[in-house]
C-alpha cells in the first residue's frame, strides 16, 4: 500500500493541474470540472488507504453528512448565485481546515512548538479568518447583510489590533510559550478579524474578495499539509492559494484598484453630493418596439451583460433575441468585462447556460475596438463597466479603471429598472448621453418584449 499511495497522489495532483488549466476557456471548462472531480476523487480514495486511518465509520457518516448538505445546495443554486455558493463552499472548507489544525493542537503531546507549531498556527488562522470573511462574503452577495460598506471610525486600527494581536499569540506558541488561554483567545481573534475584514468592504469589490478567500483557504490547506505530513495537500493547497492570489491580482489590475484600497478602501459608498443632481438630469427613453426596430435596422449589435442581467436570469431570453437578430442577418457579439457581474467568468458561465456559441464572446481588450464601428451597444444590466467617467474624471472613484467602450457605438441601449447607482456609488454619465436611449424595466421582461416584436415584424 506505501507503494501504491504515492502512484495515487500523483495522478491526483496531474487532475488539479489539468483542470486548472482546461477551465480557462469556456470550451474546455466542463472537461476541466470533470478532471478536477476525478483528482479529488482519487485524493479521497487515497488518503482513507493511509495507515493512519484505522476507523472508516466517523469518515463515512461525515461523508454522509457532506453530501446531503452539498448535493442539495448545487441543484438548487441557481447559476446566478454561483458567486454565494463559492463564498459559503469556502466557509466550510476552511473551516475544516481550522477545525482539523485544533483537533492537532490538543491531540500532539507535548504541546507542539517550531516548525509543526508556526505551520499549525498558520493554518488555524486563515481557516477560521477565512471561514468568517467568507459568511459575511455570502450575506452580502445574497443581499441579507448591506451591500454598501459598514465603516466606522477607526476601523483599521481596530482590525490590525486583532490581527496583530491573533499573530503575536502564534508567534508566542510557535517558540513554545503556550499557557492553556492562550489557543482559543487566538482562535476567537482570527474568527474576529474575518469579519472586521469584509464587513467594511462594498459589494463592487466581492469578486476580488472571493479570490482572495479562495488564496486564504489554500494556503491554509498547504499549511495543514505541513501539519499532517500529506504532500498531496501541500500541493494542492498550494496551487489553490497561487491561482487565488493571480486571480486577485488580475481582478485588480482589471479594476485599476490595489490590494489596500480593496480591503480597506470602503469602495462603493453612495456619493450623495451627485444624487441630487442625477435626480434632475434629463434622459431619453424608449419603449420595447423602438429598441426591437433599431436593433433589426442595424448590421452591427455588441451586448454589454453585467449583474443585472444575471439577477433577472434573462440570459435565455437573450440567446432569443440573439437567434432572431442574427436570423434578420444583424451580426451580434457580446463583450464581457472582467468583473462583471459578481465574480470572474460570471458572465460567461451565464451566456454558456443559454447555449450562447464560444465564439461570440469577447473580452475586453479584444472588443474595445469594434464600439466605434458598432451600430447599437445593449447594455443590459451593467453600470460600472460601462461608466465613461473612468476615463473622463480624474477624481472618480472609478478614476482609470478599463471599461467597455459602450459610449463610442453609433447608438447606445440601456436596460435597467432604474437611475440608482452602481456598486461604486457614482452616477453614470453613459445615461445621459444623446445617443443613449434608457429601457426602463425588468431585464428578462424587457428582452421579452423586444424577442416578440423582432418575431413579429418578419
Amino acid at each position: 500500500m506505501d507503494a501504491v499511495l504515492p502512484f495515487i497522489y500523483i495522478l491526483a495532483s496531474v487532475g488539479f493541474v489539468l483542470a486548472m488549466k482546461w477551465m480557462n476557456h469556456p470550451s474546455t471548462a466542463r472537461r476541466g470540472v470533470i478532471i478536477g472531480e476525478i483528482g479529488m476523487l482519487l485524493a479521497v480514495i487515497g488518503t482513507m488507504l493511509r495507515m493512519e486511518v484505522v476507523e472508516y465509520q466517523w469518515i463515512f457518516i461525515a461523508l454522509a453528512i457532506g453530501s446531503a448538505i452539498g448535493v442539495p445546495l448545487a441543484y438548487l443554486m441557481p447559476m446566478t448565485s454561483v458567486p454565494q455558493l463559492i463564498a459559503i463552499s469556502h466557509a466550510f472548507g476552511a473551516l475544516a481546515s481550522a477545525l482539523i489544525g485544533t483537533a492537532e493542537y490538543y491531540k500532539i503531546t507535548p504541546t507542539p512548538s517550531g516548525f509543526v507549531m508556526g505551520a499549525l498556527s498558520a493554518e488555524t488562522l486563515l481557516g477560521f479568518l477565512t471561514t468568517t470573511a467568507s459568511v459575511i462574503a455570502f450575506g452580502k452577495l445574497q443581499e441579507i447583510l448591506p451591500t454598501r460598506p459598514i465603516t466606522y471610525k477607526g476601523q483599521n486600527v481596530v482590525s490590525f489590533i486583532v490581527l496583530g494581536g491573533a499573530v503575536v499569540l502564534g508567534v508566542l506558541m510557535t517558540a513554545g510559550m503556550a499557557d492553556p488561554w492562550m489557543y482559543p483567545t487566538f482562535a476567537v481573534a482570527s474568527l474576529l478579524f474575518g469579519i472586521l475584514l469584509v464587513t467594511p468592504i462594498g459589494g463592487a469589490d466581492m469578486p476580488t474578495v472571493i479570490a482572495l478567500l479562495n488564496s486564504s483557504a489554500g494556503v491554509s490547506a498547504c499549511a495543514m499539509g505541513f501539519v499532517l505530513d500529506n504532500r498531496l495537500l501541500i500541493i494542492a493547497g498550494a496551487l489553490n492559494g497561487t491561482a487565488g492570489l493571480l486571480l486577485s491580482i488580475i481582478m485588480c489590475k482589471a479594476m485599476n484598484r490595489s490590494f489596500t484600497n480593496v480591503l480597506f478602501g470602503a469602495f462603493g459608498q453612495v456619493q450623495v453630493s451627485t444624487g441630487g443632481a442625477a435626480a434632475q438630469r434629463p434622459v431619453r427613453s424608449a419603449t420595447p418596439e423602438e429598441a426591437a426596430a433599431i436593433l433589426d435596422a442595424s448590421s452591427t449589435v455588441i451586448i454589454i451583460p453585467g449583474y443585472g442581467m444575471a439577477v433577472a436570469q434573462a440570459q435565455y431570453k437573450i440567446r432569443e433575441m440573439y437567434d432572431l437578430l442574427t436570423r434578420h442577418g444583424v451580426n451580434v457579439k457580446f463583450a464581457i468585462h472582467p468583473v462583471a457581474g459578481r465574480m470572474p467568468g460570471h458572465m460567461n458561465v451565464l451566456l454558456a447556460e443559454a447555449d450562447i456559441p464560444y465564439d461570440k464572446l469577447f473580452e475586453m481588450e479584444e472588443i474595445n475596438g469594434e464600439f466605434p464601428n458598432a451600430d447599437v451597444a445593449l447594455v443590459v444590466g451593467a453600470n460600472d463597466v460601462v461608466n465613461p467617467l473612468a476615463r473622463s474624471d480624474k477624481d472618480s472613484p472609478i478614476a482609470g479603471m478599463p471599461i467597455l467602450d459602450a459610449d463610442r457605438a453609433r447608438t447606445v441601449m440601456v436596460i435597467k429598472r432604474g437611475m440608482s447607482p452602481g456598486f461604486a456609488g457614482i452616477d453614470n454619465e453613459l445615461y445621459y448621453m444623446d445617443k443613449t436611449l434608457m429601457l426602463f424595466g425588468d431585464a428578462k421582461g424587457f428582452v421579452s418584449s423586444i424577442v416578440k416584436e423582432l418575431g413579429s415584424s418578419h
